[in-house]
């Protein structure tokens, strides 16, 4: 029992592995190429705790070749080589297969240097990784493999190895284990979608049940809810899983949706991520209802430094306020949609010098035929508007701001239109 629980019940054949049955089960793309007998270079790409490496181990001890593994952690360019070298061995003739576990962790000349080898045939190569490929894998490397996603496990399918996983800490320990019936659907919904740490947690109520009079153990409902705090949430914030979460979070709020939108902010807030709880939000409230309702921009400010001046757990009160709020009033992105544009403009190369009659009060040189500014003071005009040129020539006629349809800027639009006599 020196092992982990997970690791002692890794599935040997992939009839055993819960999960990714779009993958694995019969009409699965994975399971298909497998049972044609030619193994392609591949990249199993998904959470932790999913049977990525453990998938990965069977395929690659079914190949026939050399098996060699390697974890991308604490790999050395020396490590790689010694694979290559194998290559000209006697049990290396028929090619290897190398299984690189967390891929993401070697830098660009380590993945290169399989580039020669993975392309001709001689090394099949079978690796994991918990982060997006498409970001952290060299390009060269990714285009000469398949990646297949893994996805976080459905309760009903990890709840099968949690039962497999009390039978064997109950034969392990010699004991009777006695558990109360809402455990295991219980621990499986709180893993999360992670089949290790279910296991994990089931081999921690297993040792730490209370002793029964009759010489067994009894796992109890009290226990588990114990053991199992805070962990059915996955969040890294460097990960995919952090923008995920972000991403989730304000496409809710601009969808209108007040029930997801709390959600995700739940979901931040319990892994202590105040700080991007908050900026997501101020900026929701500007691009994405701004205009529609501008009186919520300071209104959604002030919730945010409230929230930061009492810190948690106090602070999801005004933050829930406020995303509720953001999530229920009306949208409209044309101030942001504006400023975009414009910055597009000047990006491009689309500018020019200011108009004479908006700049600084300056004497004009000796150049300047015309001498004077000629700036119309507003104010000095019936309903304190005239007509003249703001924008440079190059982008004299040129609109940015398209009002949308909803009260505030109708009626902003519909007075302008009046006083300008359009």
């Amino acid at each position: 029992m020196s092992s982990p629980l997970a690791d002692r019940l890794r599935p040997k054949t992939l009839e055993d592995v819960v999960g990714q049955k779009h993958l694995l089960g019969p009409e699965g793309a994975l399971s298909r190429i497998i049972d044609g007998g030619i193994i392609p270079n591949m990249i199993f790409y998904g959470p932790s705790g999913v049977g990525k490496t453990t998938v990965a181990r069977i395929i690659a001890e079914r190949a026939g070749k050399k098996l060699h593994k390697l974890n991308g952690t604490n790999a050395s360019l020396a490590d790689i080589k010694g694979v290559v070298e194998d290559l000209g061995t006697i049990s290396g003739y028929k090619g290897v297969v190398l299984y690189l576990d967390e891929i993401q962790y070697l830098n660009k000349k380590q993945q290169q240097s399989l580039l020669e080898y993975i392309e001709d045939g001689r090394i099949t190569l079978i690796a994991s990784t918990t982060e997006n490929p498409y970001f952290y894998i060299y390009g060269a490397v990714l285009s000469r493999c398949t990646v297949f996603e893994f996805k976080a496990v459905e309760p009903a399918e990890v709840e099968k190895a949690v039962l497999r996983g009390f039978s064997a800490m109950e034969e392990e320990l010699g004991v009777s284990l006695t558990v109360d019936p809402e455990v295991p659907p219980f621990v499986a919904r709180a893993c999360g979608g992670d089949v290790r740490k279910a296991l994990n947690s089931v081999e921690l109520l297993a040792l730490s049940a209370d002793r029964t009079p009759e010489g067994g153990r009894q796992v109890t409902m009290d226990r588990a809810r114990e053991l199992s705090q805070r962990s059915a949430m996955r969040y890294d914030r460097d990960g995919d899983e952090h923008y995920d979460i972000l991403s989730a979070y304000q496409k809710s709020m601009r969808g209108s949706d007040p029930d997801a939108a709390i959600h995700y902010l739940a979901r931040l807030l319990e892994a202590g991520d105040l700080i991007s709880a908050c900026r997501r939000l101020m900026v929701c409230a500007c691009e994405d209802v701004g205009l529609a309702y501008p009186q919520i921009i300071p209104i959604v400010k002030a919730a945010c430094d409230i929230a930061m001046q009492v810190g948690l757990p106090e602070a999801q009160i005004p933050l829930g306020d406020a995303v509720i709020l953001v999530a229920t009033s009306p949208k409209s992105n044309t101030g942001c949609r504006a400023i975009e544009e414009a910055m597009a403009d000047l990006k491009a190369g689309r500018s020019g010098p200011i108009p004479r009659q908006l700049q600084n009060k300056h004497f004009d040189g000796e150049d300047q035929a015309v001498k004077g500014q000629f700036y119309l003071y507003p104010h000095d005009f019936p309903n304190r508007w005239v007509e003249q040129q703001y924008l440079p020539d190059a982008l004299k006629n040129r609109v940015y701001y398209h009002p949308a349809d909803n009260k505030n800027e109708s009626a902003a639009a519909a007075y302008w239109k009046k006083i300008k006599g359009r």
